[in-house]
């Protein structure tokens, strides 16, 4: 990587704008793989187990990351998810096969465990709910949602009461499939079968409850073979029947590419982006005036490759329950870049209104539990947990002027990635990335028209070694330190970024 001593520089001037940010966008997902819900949310035989089976460790931690919407049940394993196997007495409910993941579902872990959970993370934590338009269609989709949301006074509903969930579960948000364009999924369909089935049923959801919003699936990557094509063709059927067009998008470094893996975001901005153009074609070809938004509904750092290895390697006779599988360990390196994601949501609030962390517990994921043993915060914890807590406001545009680098991928690439957003209370948080590996980066911003004169916090995530990691041996390794020295004098922050660096600077 080329290094530079030259300062990297933008402007903060509260006449100039992205958009307000939806709470949605600091949003998680537990899916039925792996231990993300068994031995990771639920683990009824663990010490600090509640009376419903939830780890309390686990909802402590969730609490501090802020996570808000969580998607669930899948992810793919949604496309053989028969609801009704997952209500009732847990002990009564039956075991089944997940094509998905290779694993067998108990279904200990179900609808009415999702809602308790959720609940018990507060009143922020709001459910996401995909249905099943792989194995299944509009009528599944409407007992579902009849089940989950109606009053009393129903078969479902008044099901639903006898099984002990008297107050309808009130979900709003709805994913109408997932990935249905990537031919690993159960029930994959084209475009145009896609298209229809989730016209139909938006449709028919929205005749028994005009209020729901809907997210219609998007490209599984840019880099798909039907990318853009997928989206324009589904959004012509479904254009004035949702509300959100989804996007997923995994990062790792190939082969030792580290300085293209720091510039992932390049990728996600231009997806994001590339979606927009789209969504809004289809529109101005509808001659509408409505307004699709992005769910970008799965994202991270995720060493996909690692588990296509693994993959090839299981025996089709083993159907294990809850595998220890995608259980990635981060890195400072994966850190900087996951926290780099984050700025690229942030960048566009205007557009992209609910976002995914995948996963919550285990799977590539920020907690990590051990079963019967302890729960503790990868280096990825730290990014999401402050860009929740101080993220939320306005977005303020952020045009940076900064020494660049040369990637493989991405070409010439800004080795500073910021954004700002400015609270309700008129404090500002510049949240900062430092792609150069071995070098510092002097940054000065100016702030005009904000009425700042005092840096209240700066503190990075970086570390000597790139490649520390919190484990079950070393939970507490990596952690955000304290910056001396940032300062605000005459309307200008002045700062030094650390070499390979997550920033957080908040400003009153």
């Amino acid at each position: 990587m080329s290094t530079s001593t030259s300062t990297a520089r933008f402007t903060l001037d509260p006449a100039f704008t992205v958009g307000q940010v939806n709470a949605r966008v600091f949003g998680s997902f537990v899916e039925h793989l792996g231990r993300c819900v068994y031995t990771g949310v639920y683990e009824p035989d663990h010490p600090a187990a509640d009376e419903a089976g939830l780890r309390t460790d686990v909802l402590e931690l969730v609490r501090e990351l802020g996570v808000t919407a969580i998607r669930y049940p899948g992810g793919n394993f949604v496309s053989g998810y028969k609801w009704e196997d997952s209500v009732g007495p847990a002990e009564e409910r039956p075991r089944r096969l997940d094509l998905a993941w290779h694993s067998t579902e108990t279904n200990r872990f179900g609808l009415s465990e999702y809602m308790a959970f959720l609940r018990k993370v507060g009143p922020q934590a709001e459910p996401m709910m995909a249905v099943n338009l792989g194995t299944r269609g509009v009528a599944e989709a409407l007992e579902l949602q009849e089940y989950a949301n109606h009053p009393a006074g129903t078969a479902l509903s008044d099901l639903r009461a006898a099984h002990g969930d008297k107050e309808p579960f009130g979900i709003r948000l709805w994913c109408l499939g997932n990935e249905m364009d990537g031919p690993w999924q159960t029930g994959h369909k084209t475009a145009h079968e896609y298209g229809r089935l989730a016209a139909e049923t938006a449709r028919a959801m929205r005749q028994q409850d005009p209020s729901v919003e809907l997210v219609a699936c998007g490209s599984s990557s840019q880099s798909m073979p039907t990318f853009a094509e997928w989206e324009a063709t589904v959004l012509a059927e479904t254009y004035d029947l949702v509300d959100h067009i989804s996007l997923h998008a995994y990062y790792e470094p190939t082969d030792g590419d580290v300085d293209s893996f720091l510039a992932s975001a390049v990728d996600m901005e231009s997806f994001i982006e590339n979606v927009v153009a789209t969504a809004d074609h289809v529109g101005a070809r509808l001659k509408s005036r409505k307004r699709i938004n992005l769910s970008f509904d799965e994202w991270n750092v995720w060493y996909l490759s690692r588990w296509e290895e693994h993959a090839r390697t299981i025996a089709p006779s083993d159907w294990p329950e809850a595998p220890r599988l995608l259980e990635d360990n981060y890195s400072v390196t994966d850190a900087v870049v996951f926290g780099s994601l984050l700025i690229a949501l942030l960048r566009h609030a205007d557009r992209v209104t609910v976002a995914c962390l995948a996963q919550l517990v285990n799977v590539i994921a920020p907690i990590m539990t051990e079963p019967g043993g302890p729960a503790w915060r990868q280096t990825t914890f730290f990014p999401f947990a402050q860009a929740s807590a101080y993220g939320r406001g306005e977005v303020l545009d952020v045009r940076v002027d900064s020494p660049t680098y040369e990637t493989k991928k991405y070409g010439e690439t800004d080795l500073l990635h910021a954004t700002a957003v400015r609270a309700a209370d008129g404090t500002v948080t510049v949240f900062a990335v430092n792609r150069d590996r071995t070098a510092a980066l002097p940054l000065e911003v100016a702030l005009n028209g904000l009425e700042l004169t005092t840096v209240t916090e700066h503190s990075a995530l970086a570390d000597a070694d790139p490649d520390a990691r919190n484990t079950l041996d070393d939970p507490g390794r990596v952690a955000p330190h304290p910056v001396e020295g940032t300062a605000v004098a005459d309307g200008t922050l002045t700062a030094v970024l650390e070499p390979l660096s997550w920033n957080v600077i908040r400003l009153a």
